[in-house]
C-alpha cells in the first residue's frame, strides 16, 4: 500500500468528519477508503475511543485505529466562536459535513443546518447520526448500541432459551448506522448532481435496529408469529443448526429439500431423506428437536471442517465455526484481501471491491492534531494565523484533559 494521490471513486469529495466513537468515524472511513479527502475534526479532548484500551504510536487504542484510517486530523475547539469561524471556512470548500453530537448541539452553537448551513452552503450536505432522532417521545436520547439494542428487541432474538437474551456481540446497531449514513450521503451526492442542493441526511441508531429485526418483524406484522428465543435455530427453515463435531462446531443449513436430500447423502444417513418426518421444510419444522439429534448423532465423530467443505463443495450451505484469530489467517481472507497492511498498522480490508476504482488503504489513523497545519493553510490561513489559533487553544496541539 502506498500513500500516492487518491484516485478512489470518490476522489473530489471533500469530507469534515466532526462525529466520535463508531457509528459516524465508521461511515467516515468507508468514505475515505474510496478516495474521499476526509478531515477528521476532533475536539479539545480528543475522541474518547482513543483511550478504549492499550495505546499504540499514534496515541490512539486498536478500537479508534481501527474506523479512522485515511482521515487527515484536525484539532479544533468548534464550541468557541474563533473554533466556529474556522469550522464555517472549511465548509467553504466542503461537500459533507458528519456529526453525531447532542441534538440541538449545532442550534445552540449557531450553526443549525437549517436555518444558517443550508443558507450559507446550499450545496453542502450535513449527516446526523443519532440515537432515537430528534423528535418523538425518545428524541434527542443519547444512544449507545447495546442500550439500543435493548430498545428495539434486537436482545429479545438472540440467545436460547436456556442463555435467555443476550446482546449481539458485535456493535452492529452502531455499524449499521454508519453503513445507512454512507448510503445516505452517496444518495445525497447523487440527486445533488441533478439538483445543484445539498440536505440533511439523518441517520438513528434506533431506525437501523429496527430495520435489522428481519425475518422476525415480517413474523409478526404479516402473520403475527411472536418471535422466541431459538439459539442456533431458525424460525423459517430447518435444518439450520450448530452441530458438534470432531475439532470445530459446524453450522449447516438445507435451504430447499433437494440440499436436505443431499446433505443427508453426504453424511451417509441417506434414511433420513425419507422420513415421513422430515420430507419437506414444514415437516421438518414440525418435527426439529427430533431432526437436530438424528444430525448431531451422524456428525459427531466427523472432522467438523473437513465435513463444511464437503458440503459446501456439494451445494449445502455449511460454515465451520471458528474463532476470529482462525479467521483473520486464514487463506481464503488473505486471498480477499481482508487484512490489510501499511507500516505497522494492520485491520481489516475494504469490503466493497470496485474493478476500476478501488478502494485502498493510504494513510493510517491520525495522531490527535497531526494535519492542522496543512488543512489550515490549505483554507488560506497564514503562519502567524495558525500560531495565534493554536496559542489561544482555539487549535489544541495536545489533548485536554475532561
Amino acid at each position: 500500500m502506498t500513500t500516492q494521490q487518491n484516485f478512489g471513486a470518490l476522489a473530489g469529495i471533500r469530507v469534515l468528519d466532526l462525529s466520535r466513537v463508531l457509528g459516524g468515524p465508521f461511515c467516515g472511513q468507508i468514505l475515505a477508503d474510496h478516495g474521499a479527502d476526509v478531515i477528521k475534526v476532533e475536539p479539545p479532548q480528543g475522541d474518547e475511543t482513543r483511550d478504549w484500551g492499550k495505546k499504540f504510536d499514534n496515541g490512539g487504542s486498536a478500537y479508534y485505529n481501527g474506523i479512522n484510517r485515511n482521515k487527515r486530523d484536525l484539532a479544533l475547539d468548534i464550541g468557541s466562536s474563533k473554533g466556529r469561524e474556522v469550522l464555517l471556512k472549511l465548509l467553504e470548500t466542503t461537500d459533507v459535513l458528519i456529526e453525531n453530537f447532542k441534538t440541538g448541539t449545532m442550534e445552540k452553537w449557531g450553526i443549525g443546518y437549517h436555518d444558517v448551513l443550508s443558507k450559507k452552503f446550499p450545496r453542502l450536505i450535513q449527516v446526523r447520526v443519532t440515537g432515537f432522532g430528534a423528535d418523538g417521545p425518545f428524541g434527542g436520547f443519547p444512544g449507545y448500541d447495546a442500550m439500543v439494542q435493548g430498545w428495539a428487541g434486537l436482545n429479545s432474538v438472540n440467545g436460547s432459551p436456556e442463555s435467555g437474551p443476550v446482546r449481539i456481540g458485535v456493535p452492529v446497531v452502531d455499524l449499521g448506522t454508519g453503513l445507512n449514513a454512507t448510503i445516505g450521503i452517496l444518495m445525497a451526492l447523487v440527486e445533488r448532481n441533478r439538483s445543484g442542493k445539498g440536505q440533511l441526511v439523518e441517520a438513528a441508531l434506533y431506525d437501523t435496529a429496527i430495520m435489522l429485526q428481519h425475518p422476525h418483524a415480517s413474523n409478526w406484522l404479516l402473520g403475527g408469529v411472536r418471535p422466541r428465543l431459538i439459539g442456533n435455530s431458525h424460525d423459517n427453515l430447518a435444518p439450520y443448526a450448530l452441530l458438534h463435531a470432531k475439532g470445530c462446531d459446524v453450522v449447516i443449513g438445507a435451504g430447499n429439500d433437494p440440499q436436505f436430500r443431499k446433505l443427508c447423502e453426504l453424511i451417509e444417513r441417506p434414511e433420513m431423506a425419507k422420513d415421513a418426518r422430515f420430507l419437506t421444510n414444514a415437516d421438518r419444522l414440525a418435527n426439529k428437536p427430533a431432526l437436530v439429534a438424528e444430525l448431531q448423532n451422524a456428525v459427531k465423530d466427523l472432522e467438523g471442517e473437513a465435513l463444511a467443505l464437503r458440503l459446501m463443495k456439494n451445494g449445502v450451505p455449511a460454515g465451520a465455526a471458528r474463532e476470529l484469530p482462525e479467521v483473520l489467517d486464514h487463506p481464503h481472507t488473505k486471498h480477499r484481501q481482508m487484512v490489510i497492511e501499511f507500516e505497522d498498522y494492520k485491520g481489516t480490508g475494504i469490503p466493497i471491491k470496485m474493478s476500476r476504482t478501488p478502494g485502498a488503504l493510504r494513510r493510517k489513523p491520525p495522531a490527535f492534531g497531526q494535519d492542522s497545519q496543512a488543512v489550515l493553510h490549505e483554507a488560506g490561513y497564514s503562519d502567524q494565523q495558525i500560531a495565534a489559533l493554536k496559542a489561544d487553544g482555539t487549535v489544541p496541539t495536545q489533548r485536554r484533559k475532561n
